[in-house]
């Protein structure tokens, strides 16, 4: 009671300190780093013991038995099992120079050595360490395994470097590698090696082999034949053939030497020794050409020493941006335990903004106030704020099991808000006016069972907190969030929550909407998302996941599209320039402004002196001739805008109904999946009841993934068809189609080419283009004028003269015939080309025609009979394998021929489709 009245008097200072807190938990949440899981202490060790590049598989079997028996020398030890190269099933894919040791060891009670677990690995690393040229690895064997199975990498984190050329990320590797040798908490690198692999290269001496006159296809025929061997012929069992294949003895293909002894023969029937025309030796060659996503790369893996992932990652990026430069085309990606963090935490900023949300609409659903489940809501971050500390003060870092401890603790702590909300609203009902006396008896009230709720909670928890056990790695942080989250929560919700009722609950009415008053709560809410989902209200959240893709008509495609595209655009300025140029074909020449000295009497000593102005003029036709030339210009111009515009359409329409086409394949290989993943687990039931064969399961699981990697291709190919459509309507919006079927184009077209049809319009404008200049020739064979005047009067001469000449141009000598006749070849070539245009459309009028009719005639089988056909196979197929009725093989070439009819129809309405666009194309029936 003293502390509440405390709190009452100061209601602001204990809010504003809350928030404070607040605050410097998300200011502390961002430096604890992260993790996906905690590393678990299995108990036992694996590691990987690597010899250098080449080493034989003898050699490495005798020097993984003699690591083996280093490692026995430890009293801990109870069993060492070494696992070389690459079985016959490659489960594990691993070089012959690799080995992966697993060192079972007994019961902690009987460890002399040491009692530290991660000591004792160290002890066992450096022990293997002695043995000259091996690089080993210390992990444990379920963590090396999920790594390898999650992201391919056994290593806690990878570096992968891709580009082109290997030697080059073989040198990026080594600084990559160097780079990461000094950061802290980083294990010993581990590149996967490329380069290093010894081959014998045999590199013949041309002006031997012409000397002997044998040709270099000789010598390669020969030494496939005698290494590799060559197809000699066939040798037939009953109904079964085999290939007859010649090649050397293997006990003549042993050495380097057996390479340099072989006998060549020559021309004249003699022979020599292939080291007599070629050098061999031994060369380095690629070892292994990795490769991901289409490109090479390269691989640098380490694990971590008592240092979170995140922190590590962070560490490392900072370091390789700033000292190492990537050549152009090459680029780093990061993987491992990393990977899986970065996707889970993806995973985590979608599910718990909306696990919050729904927590928001329950309690506004149950209050019928969105000011009350407002309050309510308040306990959220309250609670996070001793989560946040709790793991400070216990040095965790976040992890997976923490923001599974988080998402507990905001139930516990919403369930408190929910008891104190609720008696105060009881206690107002009751009578209690007075709003602070309600405050302080309802608090009274509800002390014990708020205090029962949260210690039940934090003591279910403790053991959790405190063990030291198995999986006490993955417990610890979870637990450590809901104990110290209640500890936060229950003193805030006994204590600031009161006061915040008080703040915003007025004596009169109570509304269900917040008011402009409650900007503070809806300012801590929003703090609230803010800290848990940083991303949630980024650009790119918002445009990928709250407003998820627009599904729009074909008809407002269009629409969008002919507002919007940016090529429309250009053919307007193109259109306003070609309309100024019409103003311009009246414009005069240079007026002229001259000068002359005439000295016509030797008496006169200052000459005679004159100034004036010259000007040419064309004949009165010509301007007019001008103007129409650039008139039918510029309706040239607004033509190609039309033809632009159809273009548009048509591009659009075939990019829309191939997206379409996509989505509709996505929904059938999303069947497709969910039937194939039935099927597999229904096999693997078989199997476990001994219904089956494990062969069945195989196949089975087979399918599934073949079934679920088709899906994840149709997925990227609807990301660029999203693309495309998006750069034709120049829109910065997801667009995708109709969330409908796909639907047919419904044709109602004329038989042929309308002669308006815009690309005919535009050629015969190119006709109007050259009558128009052949005009403009004729005019300007006509003459022209051009005249002066001039005058004494600037000089002040006592005499003073003026005058002025004109001078006309007659085509005496036919200047502009040849011209006229140019222009007359024009006209002729245009009309042959508008000749040519119309015949090409009217054939690829038919030829669409065609395709569309093609097209019909096996949509119109699938519609009727294949559909329902496959429908029919899916289903009495399915019952029939569960049932044990049929194989799996069976089954499956049952469900072949079903999906296989399914996936036809599709692309027959889709191949429809595109033909019954480009005939309207050809119609120009938009």
């Amino acid at each position: 009671a003293p502390v509440l009245a405390s709190a009452i008097r100061f209601k602001y200072a204990v809010v504003g300190a809350s928030v404070a807190a607040l605050l410097i938990a998300g200011f502390a949440f961002a430096t604890l780093g992260g993790e996906f899981i905690p590393t678990l202490q299995e108990g036992d060790f694996n590691f990987d013991f690597i010899l250098p590049q080449g080493a034989s598989l003898s050699q490495t079997v005798k020097t993984s038995m003699q690591a083996a028996r280093m490692l026995r020398q430890f009293p801990e030890v109870k069993m060492v099992v070494g696992k070389t190269g690459t079985s016959e099933i490659p489960m594990d894919v691993m070089p012959t120079e690799g080995t992966d040791m697993i060192i079972i060891l007994k019961d902690k009670s009987d460890w002399t050595t040491t009692d530290d677990y991660n000591h004792l690995g160290e002890l066992m690393a450096e022990k293997l360490r002695n043995i000259p040229g091996v690089f080993v690895e210390q992990s444990q064997p379920i963590q090396m395994r999920f790594n390898d199975l999650m992201t391919g990498v056994t290593q806690d984190v990878a570096v992968k470097i891709f580009g082109e050329n290997l030697d080059s990320l073989a040198l990026l590797a080594d600084k990559v590698a160097a780079t990461i040798q000094t950061i802290d908490g980083a294990g010993e690198p581990k590149i996967r090696r490329v380069t290093g692999l010894p081959q014998i290269a045999v590199q013949y001496d041309r002006s031997r082999l012409a000397q002997y006159g044998i040709s270099v296809k000789t010598m390669n025929q020969v030494v496939t034949t005698a290494f590799a061997g060559q197809k000699a012929g066939i040798v037939f069992e009953n109904e079964r053939r085999f290939d007859l294949v010649m090649r050397l003895d293997s006990a003549y293909r042993n050495s380097i030497s057996d390479v340099s002894d072989l006998f060549v023969p020559l021309p004249n029937g003699g022979q020599i020794p292939l080291s007599q025309v070629a050098t061999i030796g031994f060369k380095d060659g690629p070892a292994e050409i990795g490769r991901e996503a289409g490109k090479r790369c390269i691989v640098i893996g380490f694990n971590l020493k008592g240092r979170d992932v995140q922190s590590v990652v962070n560490d490392m990026q900072a370091k390789l941006n700033k000292q190492i430069k990537l050549p152009l085309g090459y680029y780093f990606t990061y993987g491992g335990s990393f990977e899986n963090l970065q996707k889970a935490t993806e995973r985590l900023l979608i599910a718990l903004p909306i696990a919050l949300l729904l927590i928001f609409i329950l309690l506004y659903f149950t209050f019928h106030s969105a000011k009350q489940a407002a309050l309510i809501f308040t306990a959220i971050p309250m609670s996070a704020i001793g989560g946040v500390f709790a793991l400070l003060l216990r040095g965790m870092p976040f992890s997976i099991s923490a923001g599974v401890g988080f998402i507990a603790l905001f139930g516990v702590a919403v369930l408190n808000g929910i008891v104190l909300i609720g008696t105060f609203n009881d206690l107002e009902e009751e009578g209690f006016d007075d709003i602070i006396q309600r405050v302080k008896e309802g608090t009274k009230i509800r002390l014990r069972p708020v205090l029962m709720t949260a210690t039940v909670a934090s003591l279910g928890f403790l053991p959790m907190a405190l063990s030291h056990g198995a999986g006490a790695e993955v417990q610890k942080p979870l637990a450590t969030v809901v104990i110290g989250g209640l500890l936060s929560a229950t003193f805030l919700t006994l204590v600031v929550l009161p006061l915040l009722y008080l703040i915003f609950t007025k004596k009169s009415t109570e509304r269900h909407l917040l008011s402009i008053k409650n900007a503070p709560l809806v300012t801590s809410i929003f703090v609230l998302f803010a800290f848990f989902s940083p991303n949630l209200f980024s650009s790119n959240f918002l445009s990928s996941n709250l407003f998820a893709q627009k599904h729009i008509t074909i008809e407002e495609a269009v629409a969008i599209g002919l507002q919007q595209n940016l090529y429309l655009r250009v053919n307007d300025a193109e259109i306003a320039k070609a309309n100024a140029h019409i103003n311009t074909a009246a414009a005069l020449p240079k007026t002229g402004v001259f000068i002359e000295n005439e000295d016509l009497r030797p008496s006169d000593p200052e000459g005679i002196l004159k100034a004036g102005l010259s000007q040419t003029l064309d004949f009165p036709t010509v301007y007019p001739a001008k103007r129409q030339l650039a008139i039918q210009q510029a309706k040239q111009v607004s033509l190609n805008k039309g033809i632009s515009e159809i273009r548009l359409r048509r591009t659009i329409h075939l990019v829309y109904y191939d997206l379409w086409y996509l989505y509709d394949k996505k929904k059938l290989f999303t069947r497709l999946d969910t039937l194939y993943s039935k099927l597999a687990d229904a096999a693997d039931l078989r199997t476990k009841t001994g219904e089956a064969t494990g062969l069945e399961r195989i196949a089975a699981a087979a399918k599934s993934s073949e079934q679920k990697a088709a899906l994840r291709q149709v997925e990227k190919d609807i990301a660029i068809g999203e693309q495309a459509l998006m750069q034709l309507l120049n829109s910065t919006e997801r667009i995708a189609p109709s969330d409908k079927s796909l639907e047919k184009i419904v044709l109602d077209l004329p038989a042929t080419v309308s002669a308006s049809h815009p690309q005919l319009a535009f050629q015969q404008q190119n006709i109007a283009i050259a009558q128009a200049e052949k005009h403009l020739q004729n005019q300007q064979n006509l003459p022209d004028f051009s005249g002066r005047i001039f005058s004494q009067r600037a000089y002040g001469k006592p005499n003073p003269y003026s005058g002025f000449s004109l001078t006309i141009g007659i085509p005496l000598f036919a200047a502009n015939a040849e011209k006229q006749n140019v222009a007359k070849l024009e006209i002729a070539l245009q009309e042959k080309l508008f000749a040519q245009q119309a015949q090409a459309l009217a054939a690829a009028q038919i030829e669409a025609n065609n395709r569309t009719i093609q097209a019909q005639i096996a949509l119109e089988y699938y519609e009727k009979t294949g559909l329902p056909q496959a429908h029919d196979i899916i289903a009495a197929a399915t019952l029939a394998y569960k049932s044990g009725e049929i194989s799996y093989a069976t089954l499956s070439l049952y469900l072949s021929q079903a999906t296989d009819i399914q996936q036809n129809y599709l692309n027959s309405l889709a191949r429809y489709n595109q033909a019954a666009t480009e005939q309207t194309f050809l119609a120009i029936s938009w």
